[in-house]
């Protein structure tokens, strides 16, 4: 077990799992267990998990609302970037867990805990993105990661545990769950059991945060949203704050089918798991936000923003939030933002979140110069130097060829 292990703070959900860890800490390192539970909006009550804590006799118990912080400081800065994991996946995990390791860092340092703890399983990228945190924000922590030291490693054992210790068991839990479920403000994720076969299409009701596209309203839904820097602001002119906008977006997401992925993707630790995603509200403000940036942003500023999200989204997947590579690239993101304000009109319809107007008094979109009509600005005979010029270096390739070659050269 190496070092003694005094008091550890651990990432407590209230739920079976993290339950059993907690009894298993105290049993295993003979040490005093602190608690954290975070709200980011999973729309769970938190009260249950402090009376657990206190049934299992916790002295110390820490359950804070972290949804305003989490989508000011992790959620938006992350859509800046229009961050996609391999295309599609709008990292509602993997951004949430930098805050909690954040924070429970931050408790350990304050009650004096030489120990920090979490519920991830050793098959999975939650491990390393809260561990990474963790070191990175205290090189010297201990962390405990119960899933890869104890033989608890089926359900059954799990449900044998709980019943010796006297831990409470949902009727639900009693059995192998249908899948596993993870959410916050964000988004949701369900994985596993159910939903192994990736051939076979995940079953209605998997889904929850989102109505199906086919029973969404019949009539289209418009919004405009307002962005300031980048950041969504207000919508329908409503000044909002981060968490509460992004509720509400959520609420026109709901409604109207938008925001479900069905992915296979590649772990971290490097295999495939398929994931079941909605993230209503940050489908709709990804489409907002490339909408703004259309119109404010320059094409070199634009073209380069692409090229460097891959990367950036793969850091943030893999739990490199706290690396000194994403605050770089964090800084050429912010300083992309600077001029991307204005509002974006959004057609919400069974699924489809479509752009249909765009406004800025930041705007590099000028109709003068893109008229078909008879225009002051543009010489039209300036594109044929400009055309020649490109076209040089492709003229010189192909004449190479037909070009006899020098004798004295051979």
């Amino acid at each position: 077990m190496g070092d003694k292990i005094n008091k550890v703070v651990l990432a407590y959900s209230g739920g079976l799992d993290t339950s059993i860890i907690l009894k298993w800490l105290e049993e295993t390192y003979n040490c005093e267990v602190v608690t954290f539970t975070a709200d980011l909006g999973q729309g769970e009550e938190l009260e249950p998990a402090r009376q657990k804590a206190e049934m299992f006799g916790v002295k110390e118990i820490f359950i804070e609302d972290l949804r305003e912080e989490f989508v000011r400081d992790y959620v938006f800065p992350m859509f800046r970037a229009n961050a996609q994991y391999e295309g599609v996946y709008l990292l509602g995990t993997a951004i949430a867990r930098p805050l909690i390791a954040k924070r429970q860092i931050e408790i350990a340092k304050a009650v004096g805990a030489d120990a920090v703890c979490h519920g991830a399983t050793g098959k999975g990228n939650d491990q390393v993105r809260f561990e990474l945190g963790y070191y990175g924000l205290n090189p010297e922590i201990k962390v405990i990661a119960p899933w890869r030291e104890w033989d608890l490693n089926s359900r059954a054992k799990l449900i044998a545990y709980a019943e010796e210790h006297g831990i409470p068991i949902a009727k639900d839990k009693r059995g192998e769950a249908p899948f596993s479920v993870d959410a916050n403000l964000l988004h949701t994720s369900s994985e596993g059991k159910a939903l192994e076969d990736p051939w076979a299409e995940c079953p209605e009701y998997v889904y929850q945060r989102t109505v199906s596209p086919e029973d969404a309203p019949d009539e289209p839904t418009y919004i405009e949203i307002e962005f300031k820097k980048g950041d969504p602001v207000a919508i329908n002119g409503e000044a909002m704050s981060p968490a509460t906008l992004l509720a509400a977006l959520n609420e026109y997401g709901r409604a109207n089918g938008i925001g479900r992925l069905d992915l296979l993707e590649n772990r971290f630790v490097g295999m495939k798991s398929r994931g079941i995603y909605e993230t209503p509200g940050g489908t709709i403000l990804l489409t907002a936000h490339r909408g703004i940036e259309q119109a404010t942003l320059d094409r070199g500023a634009m073209h380069l923003k692409d090229e460097v999200m891959p990367r950036y989204a793969e850091l943030i997947y893999n739990g490199f939030w706290f690396s000194p590579e994403r605050e770089m690239l964090q800084a050429l993101i912010d300083k992309s933002q600077e001029h991307v304000e204005g509002a974006v009109r959004l057609k919400l319809y069974k699924g489809g979140v479509h752009l249909v107007g765009r406004k800025s008094d930041k705007s590099l979109y000028s109709m003068e110069h893109v008229t078909f009509e008879e225009d002051q600005v543009y010489d039209q005979r300036d594109a044929e130097g400009f055309i020649k010029l490109n076209a040089l270096r492709l003229r010189l390739q192909k004449q190479r060829g037909h070009v006899a070659v020098d004798p004295s050269y051979e």
